[in-house]
């Protein structure tokens, strides 16, 4: 770090000069801003005109003492992390000042190289939580919306894509396999269109209630039927102006796909129990884990709807397919998974190989939950290789790494070892890799055309 704003900056508290002079030291040579003050006003002086980042306090001060410093320090600037240095039996009080905030205490007189590592740790976290912020920063600068998280060429070129598409208002069409992001990528478009001020509502077409599909879609008239007792929008109402996401759109029954093709083309609605037509005004993005056109084939699908939501075809990316996207990730679900409770900051670099090199059948929403759930368990201040062996070794993981090193031949070995363990029974397979059947089919015949496997 050149500027001295960016470098990490200790304040000394101690009425003792000769413990300042010691401290100053003993970090003299660590790279550290370093401040002091004789007594706790002293203190709140040097806070209020300087930027710092971690405190070392002595307990037993006149005046103003250490704990009722703390206090202060945690109400009127909170980022501050502090240590608590104490005399020899004021145990309780070093306690006592963990349970105010206080990051640790060291009994005096210390060792230096005790107290350095003590302040070491709280710089690892502060670094975190800098790297953090410039990376929200970074991301926010190339792509306004935040919660797309990724850097590499996949990554970049979808959001390239995302921002060329959003300047239209044309239907768009979100592939790709469960737990990629289809959403966020729906509500990328959303946030970055003219829509953006105007509501965002997603059809969740996989749960929601068949027999009243049309009610909740459409909306109905008071009387329409039992139940009725007052007329109500529907989904599509709620969404005018803004956009309606259709969420596994290929779970649609075809009765309601004809409705919905009419919306498509005359912009317009029919509540149940009304005989007159309603214009709406909205934008319409679809997203499915479904070979649509395989559905075609089955006639579960409409195909003349599926050319109207087809406009623009946008796929979602797998994990495995861009890999170097994983240490982001996992940093941003850290941070957006730390608690008062939670001690994880980091992730060891074995253990981060490891979830690099797993096949990830269930997608950033799998990486999401594998970290949240280490970050429940662990006491660990880094997520640890041994964290990670109850997590991701289901059956899904690949029993033996293949010898080329790319993403699709742990694919290819994730998918020969679910067809083993299922006796080569492909429904139960693609259950077993958290895929639909179609994306299995299609995945055989792009490694494996002539049935080779």
């Amino acid at each position: 770090m050149n500027a001295e704003s960016d470098k990490f900056s200790l304040l000394f508290v101690d009425d003792e000069k000769n413990i300042l002079s010691t401290l100053n030291r003993t970090f003299l040579n660590e790279g550290y801003l370093l401040n002091e003050a004789s007594g706790a006003d002293d203190a709140l002086t040097v806070l209020s005109k300087t930027k710092v980042h971690a405190a070392l306090i002595d307990l037993k001060m006149p005046g103003m003492d250490g704990l009722s410093l703390l206090k202060k320090i945690k109400r009127n600037h909170p980022a501050v992390m502090v240590i608590m240095l104490t005399g020899h039996g004021n145990i309780t009080h070093a306690v006592n000042a963990i349970q105010h905030g206080a990051e640790d205490f060291i009994e005096k007189p210390f060792f230096p190289e005790s107290l350095i590592s003590k302040v070491r740790h709280l710089f690892e976290i502060w670094q975190l939580k800098t790297e953090n912020h410039k990376l929200k920063e970074e991301i926010r600068v190339k792509f306004k919306y935040e919660k797309l998280i990724g850097t590499s060429s996949k990554t970049l070129q979808l959001k390239k894509m995302i921002g060329m598409v959003s300047q239209s208002d044309a239907t768009v069409l979100i592939q790709g396999e469960t737990g990629t992001g289809k959403e966020l990528v729906a509500k990328a478009i959303h946030h970055h269109s003219i829509r953006a001020k105007s509501p965002f509502v997603v059809v969740d077409c996989a749960t929601i209630n068949e027999t009243m599909m049309d009610s909740e879609l459409f909306g109905h008239e008071k009387g329409s039927f039992t139940g009725a007792f007052q007329s109500a929008k529907g989904l599509v109402q709620a969404a005018h102006g803004g956009t309606l996401f259709f969420d596994e759109i290929g779970e649609l029954p075809l009765g309601i796909q004809a409705k919905l093709l009419r919306v498509l083309q005359e912009k317009e609605i029919r509540p149940v129990g009304s005989n007159k037509f309603q214009k709406v005004d909205i934008r319409i993005i679809a997203a499915t884990n479904r070979n649509l056109k395989n559905e075609i084939s089955h006639n579960r699908f409409r195909e003349d709807l599926y050319y109207r939501l087809e406009t623009v075809n946008i796929s979602a990316p797998p994990l495995r397919e861009r890999s170097e996207d994983i240490p982001l990730l996992i940093k941003y679900f850290i941070q957006m998974n730390t608690t008062d409770f939670s001690t994880i900051q980091d992730i060891s670099k074995d253990a981060l190989a490891h979830l690099i090199r797993y096949s990830w059948p269930g997608n950033v929403r799998e990486l999401e939950n594998v970290i949240r759930r280490v970050m429940a368990l662990s006491r660990e201040n880094k997520i640890l290789l041994t964290d990670l062996s109850e997590t991701i070794s289901g059956p899904h993981l690949p029993v033996s790494l293949p010898s080329e090193d790319s993403m699709a031949s742990y694919e290819k070995a994730a998918i020969k070892n679910a067809l083993h363990k299922c006796n080569k029974h492909r429904k139960k397979a693609a259950k077993l890799l958290k895929i639909g059947e179609a994306t299995l089919y299609r995945k055989l015949n792009k490694y494996w055309p002539e049935n080779q496997l």
